[in-house]
């Protein structure tokens, strides 16, 4: 089960190099379980099943078949789509010395000299003339950020500047790039009228180490998640009286605040429609809410073998040591003691390890959605997540062992014994 489980996180990765592809592997993962999407435009249905949505590179898919009355409680499992990378510019081409050279900028947090010397494809969305979007995904190594040579640098070293480091070379001779993305989608360059282009590493997701015991990948912050998320809301135990919830919010890695972003109306929205169309009201809308709880999924630092000195030394982390609950005295983290034996439990079921992470206290501390969407519902939220090396990396590693307990873990969340 464990390697199993491990090349089909590799699979997944593979093929959603974008949140918008994020949304459609889940999609079609859960449409070939019986969900069917619902349009927000749209009256929702009334009768008990399976739905999801999607809102740009965000979705939300709940299951309410085993519901027994519109006040019934959440159990919700929230991540995000998307990951640190390079973003194509909207006025991109350049052609110094000659060459076909497209301008990029960093998206999120971006470890930025990892990016460097890496054969990169582009992926992405466009927006077209007839009012329809159109998913791009060049998994081909067309563009590369070539490292300056170290005989050119005085200081053996270089200090990555995000506007003018970054350029990408396509091409031996100029020309315009678009016209090279409108080719692979099968649209006419002309028809772009909008585009959300991102880069992606086209090295495949691998199975590394001496017994495969490691996964080595792009985007394993935070599609991890979306992958054990999914996984665990078609193989969750239905229980009588609750509503599962998978919740993958878009924009987390810039702050989550736009229209589908963990600090939007977006799950809010759903949920309470989820209720008014049970026939329920407003008040059985909140009394659900305050019965809910939501486990906010995202990766978590494992202690790194080389910097020991850069974690917090009564909290390691380790790779293959189980799913880790995240907690943080300043609430960089939703965590609280309630919010704790609710997951503590999940994991029990489940018959997993549980790792505690604390954030060194001199040392300031990432976030994840988990405040956000508490804030935003006023769910009872606790943060965990799957442990890690290299987060925001072009390529990060972690144990293939941990994505099974991981998956695991969450399915036990959505239906508590």
């Amino acid at each position: 089960m464990t390697i199993a489980a491990a090349e089909a996180l590799c699979a997944f990765i593979d093929a959603s190099p974008t949140p918008f592809h994020v949304c459609r592997t889940v999609a079609a993962e859960l449409e070939a379980v019986g969900y069917e999407r619902v349009d927000e435009r749209a009256s929702w249905p009334a009768e008990p099943g399976r739905y999801y949505v999607v809102r740009g590179g965000s979705l939300v898919a709940w299951s309410s078949e085993t519901s027994t009355a519109a006040a019934d409680a959440f159990r919700v499992v929230g991540g995000h789509t998307d990951s640190p990378n390079l973003r194509l510019k909207q006025h991109h081409d350049i052609s110094p010395e000659g060459l076909g050279v497209v301008a990029l900028e960093p998206y999120g947090g971006a470890w930025l000299n990892s990016w460097l010397d890496r054969d990169l494809g582009i992926a992405g969305r466009l927006a077209l003339r007839d009012g329809t979007d159109v998913l791009v995904h060049v998994d081909e190594p067309v563009l590369r950020v070539p490292q300056l040579a170290i005989h050119l640098s005085a200081e053996r070293k270089l200090d990555v500047d995000p506007q003018r480091h970054l350029n990408a070379i396509w091409s031996t001779s100029s020309g315009a790039f678009l016209d090279l993305v409108a080719d692979r989608a099968g649209v006419r360059a002309g028809d772009i009228l909008g585009f959300e282009l991102m880069t992606h590493d086209t090295a495949p997701s691998a199975l590394t180490g001496a017994h495969r015991e490691l996964v080595s990948a792009p985007r394993l912050d935070n599609q991890v998640t979306c992958f054990a998320g999914t996984r665990a809301l078609v193989n969750a135990s239905p229980v009588a009286g609750t509503r599962p919830v998978l919740a993958l919010f878009d924009h987390e890695e810039v702050g989550s605040t736009s229209e589908r972003g963990a600090q939007s109306d977006l799950l809010a929205t759903v949920l309470e429609r989820i209720v008014l169309a049970a026939g329920g009201t407003r008040d059985d809308y909140h009394r659900a809410i305050a019965a809910s709880v939501c486990a906010s999924g995202d990766m978590a630092h494992a202690t790194h073998p080389n910097h020991p000195d850069r974690h917090e030394p009564l909290h390691h982390i380790v790779l293959g040591g189980g799913p880790v609950l995240k907690l943080h005295p300043n609430l960089r983290y939703a965590t609280d003691a309630t919010g704790t034996a609710h997951f503590e439990r999940a994991c029990e079921q489940a018959g997993v390890p549980l790792q505690r992470y604390e954030h060194r206290a001199d040392l300031p501390c990432g976030s994840t959605i988990g405040p956000l969407s508490a804030a935003r519902t006023g769910m009872l939220t606790v943060d965990v997540g799957a442990p890690q090396l290299a987060m925001h990396s072009a390529r990060e590693v972690m144990a293939a062992a941990d994505v099974d307990p991981y998956a695991r873990a969450l399915s036990a969340f959505f239906a508590p014994a």
